[in-house]
This record gives C-alpha cells, sequence and structure tokens, in this order.
C-alpha cells in the first residue's frame, strides 16, 4: 500500500518506488449535491458536472515554454511521447480513477522538470458549477512496472468554495530526484485556460 498524503507533504519517489521510470497518475471524483451557498451564491448545480484532468509541463523557471506542453483532453500526447493522457471522463461515474495520465520519466525532456496535475471543471460558469461539489476527489500514483500504488492524496471539497480549478499534486526534479508534492490548491478560474495563466 502507498503513503497517503497530506497536504504540503513532499516525498522522494526514487526512495519510495526505487528504480521507477514508468507511472501513472490516477485521478477520481464523485459529484454530490450541495444545498443554497456557493461562489457569488448562484453555484449549485450538479447537472453534468464535467471536470478535466491535465498536466501541465514546466521549465526550471516555472513557465510553460510550448503550447503543446499542456496535455488534456483535447491534446493527449506530449511530442516527446512521454506523457498520454488517456481520455476525457464527461460524469465522473464509476469507482477508481477517472481519468488517468501515464508518464514515462525517462522520456521526458531534459527542459521539463516539473508536471502539475490539475482538475478543472469545464464550463464552470455557464453550469455555475464549483469544487465545494466535488467528493472523494484524490490523486495517486501508480508504477506500471508492478501495479503498486506508490502515493495517494485526498482531498475535501468543503474548503474549495468558489474555487473552480484545482492543482492538485506536482511531480518535480530536484537534484536529479524525482519527487512528488501533494498540493491541493484552489483556484477560481475560467477553464484550461485560465489554469495555464496562472504558469504562463
Amino acid at each position: 500500500m502507498g503513503i497517503n498524503l497530506q497536504k504540503g507533504q513532499h516525498i522522494s519517489l526514487s526512495k519510495e518506488a526505487p528504480g521507477l521510470k514508468k507511472l501513472i497518475c490516477g485521478l477520481g471524483w464523485d459529484i454530490g449535491k450541495r444545498s443554497g451557498g456557493g461562489f457569488f451564491g448562484v453555484f449549485g448545480n450538479t447537472q453534468d458536472c464535467d471536470l478535466d484532468a491535465s498536466v501541465i509541463c514546466l521549465d526550471q523557471k516555472g513557465k510553460i515554454t510550448d503550447i503543446g506542453d499542456v496535455i488534456y483532453f483535447a491534446n493527449l500526447s506530449h511530442k516527446s511521447g512521454a506523457i498520454t493522457h488517456l481520455g476525457d471522463n464527461l460524469t465522473g461515474a464509476g469507482a477508481g480513477d477517472d481519468e488517468q495520465i501515464i508518464v514515462d520519466l525517462t522520456r521526458l525532456p531534459k527542459e521539463i522538470v516539473k508536471l502539475v496535475f490539475t482538475v478543472n471543471i469545464y464550463d464552470c460558469i455557464t453550469r455555475k458549477q464549483e469544487f465545494a461539489q466535488v467528493q472523494n476527489a484524490f490523486v495517486r500514483l501508480v508504477n506500471t512496472s508492478n501495479n503498486q500504488e506508490v502515493a495517494k492524496y485526498n482531498l475535501s471539497g468543503s474548503e474549495y468554495k468558489g474555487m473552480t480549478g484545482m492543482i492538485m499534486a506536482e511531480i518535480y526534479n530536484h537534484n536529479n530526484e524525482w519527487k512528488m508534492a501533494a498540493i491541493g490548491n484552489g483556484i477560481n478560474v475560467n477553464g484550461l485556460q485560465g489554469l495555464m495563466k496562472v504558469y504562463a
């Protein structure tokens, strides 16, 4: 069983999974009903709540250098072949991972030193939806060589009132060692483009 991370915790993937080369980042969530409140008192609609997982590749300055370095439902693979998004889940229904992203650390270009795993609510403003409606959200890493879970981070939706995007976790290279950080920061943005502006 992998490590259950707390918000802000960092772990060494080299120590927790020696020889790790290829991993799956699984993200999951459920949509629950809520009453009243919400962002400006108008968010609260749970119908057709579509969450989109993505990974944003950053350079040493913490910036996106190419639009192709953002992997999401409309750009399912990185040009290097190092990252593959396995497709969009429109509802979050079902047990286990709702969306998965495969990362081959050995194929990542050297200029990419950080992978930021995010989730945003598609068309959140029109649909009047926010992350306080999301329940049982998690991000986890699985070593593909033995199918063992390395780490998992569970998020609580109650602290994300008014938030429409989520920075869930980071995998980053520090002194030639890959590490994972549990972030769990909610932000108020309109879709993936809003998330990308954070790193522009």
